[in-house]
């Protein structure tokens, strides 16, 4: 093979002259016959021969024309006709298949529509439309995956008139799975139930969501349910912040005094831990609710621990859970007791829904991007091609 014809990537092509000016032109022809695409015979003779123009990638900022002979073949045995096939180069199309990956590998690495106009002496619309193929190809070929082992399920607003969204992530290679409409399971079960692979679920780290973990007990019956940490922090502080906003409605106002009661104590400085003091001897009954608060996010934030640990911390917790059941705060023990199990396996695992909680912040951003989205599967598509695989096709 000559040098040409490997810079070329097409193979059996022999080239028969190339000019350079503003474009490199290089016209080509097949190097050999194919044998019958209907018999596979060899009894095939050349009918006609017609001329493809075809873009075809680009040697430093000059672009590759490809002027390609094509024969048209009849088989002397079946009586069939049939126009020669290249490796690389679809039927009808003006475009090499790696003229056009390398257009949307630029688009998809960040380079603009109107960049690449320039560039690449092509369309907007066109830019678009073979970004969009590309995309639902692998779309199509990441349709039949199976369930990853550790899930993430949590929700995302889509839009006013279509509402929320339900988001599962793989927590172990940190891809997004898939994205589905609706966060109730009548609005879920078509998808749920078609679902390949749910019996491979073996960890579903969620928030406190008594729906999620219906769907998560029906669904998916080999996977065990972990709460998510952040979430499950987060309802502590809250629960406790109430309490303080009845006890003391004026010093919940205090802005600096409110990002102290936030914090995790062992996060404070000394003087920080003097003032916060220094104001909580003032209401004894408020003293004694933020120490059992700042004792029960010690056990929650626990994680990696051995299971001879955890089985001697386990009687220490719920210890602290009947001292919150004859508090004020009972409704928080009693929800946190309804969750017990998926609690207590925070303490096993170091999974959570942080990662999920960021590609919500990725697809905001890319419906900003786009000014927000009408049809749901261009965007479960724009989600899947950003969050969901590495940008990268192969192509054969």
């Amino acid at each position: 093979m000559s040098p040409v014809n490997s810079i070329l990537g097409i193979r059996d092509l022999v080239i028969d002259r190339v000019e350079r000016g503003r474009e490199i032109h290089v016209w080509a022809r097949p190097a050999k016959r194919l044998a019958c695409v209907h018999c596979q015979q060899e009894s095939v003779r050349i009918k006609a021969t017609h001329q493809r123009t075809l873009k075809h990638t680009r040697q430093g900022n000059q672009l590759m024309v490809l002027h390609l002979r094509v024969p048209k073949y009849h088989c002397t045995d079946c009586n069939r006709y049939f126009r020669h096939r290249f490796a690389g180069i679809r039927p009808r199309r003006r475009a090499t298949e790696a003229y056009r990956l390398e257009v949307f590998e630029a688009h998809d690495g960040g380079v603009s529509q109107h960049q690449l106009t320039r560039t690449h002496q092509i369309g907007s619309a066109t830019v678009e439309r073979w970004y969009q193929s590309f995309v639902k190809q692998r779309v199509l070929e990441l349709s039949g995956r199976a369930c990853p082992q550790v899930l993430g399920i949590d929700e995302h607003f889509f839009s006013r008139k279509k509402g929320y969204a339900t988001t599962l992530v793989d927590l172990k290679h940190h891809k997004v799975f898939d994205v589905v409409l609706g966060r109730s399971e009548a609005s879920l079960h078509s998808y749920l139930k078609r679902l390949p692979g749910k019996q491979n679920v073996r960890v579903i780290v969620m928030d406190l969501s008594e729906t999620y973990r219906q769907i998560a007990r029906k669904y998916f019956p080999n996977a065990m349910i972990v709460a998510d940490r952040f979430h499950v922090v987060r309802l502590v502080n809250q629960h406790f912040l109430k309490l303080w906003q009845q006890h003391d409605p004026e010093g919940r106002k205090n802005r600096g005094l409110l990002s102290l009661m936030r914090r995790h104590h062992w996060r404070l400085t000394a003087v920080q831990k003097e003032r916060l003091h220094q104001y909580l001897a003032q209401s004894p009954v408020l003293q004694a609710l933020y120490f059992a608060k700042q004792q029960l996010n010690g056990f929650l934030v626990m994680k990696s621990l051995k299971r001879k640990r955890a089985k001697q911390l386990l009687p220490k917790f719920l210890k602290l859970l009947e001292q919150f059941e004859s508090s004020p705060a009972r409704a928080l023990a009693q929800t946190l007791r309804s969750w017990l199990a998926p609690i207590v396996r925070m303490w096993r695992f170091t999974k959570s829904n942080g990662i999920t909680e960021g590609f919500h912040t990725k697809m905001e951003m890319l419906s900003r991007r786009a000014y927000g989205f009408r049809n749901f599967e261009n965007y479960r598509m724009r989600v899947l091609a950003q969050c969901g695989w590495n940008g990268v096709i192969n192509r054969v």
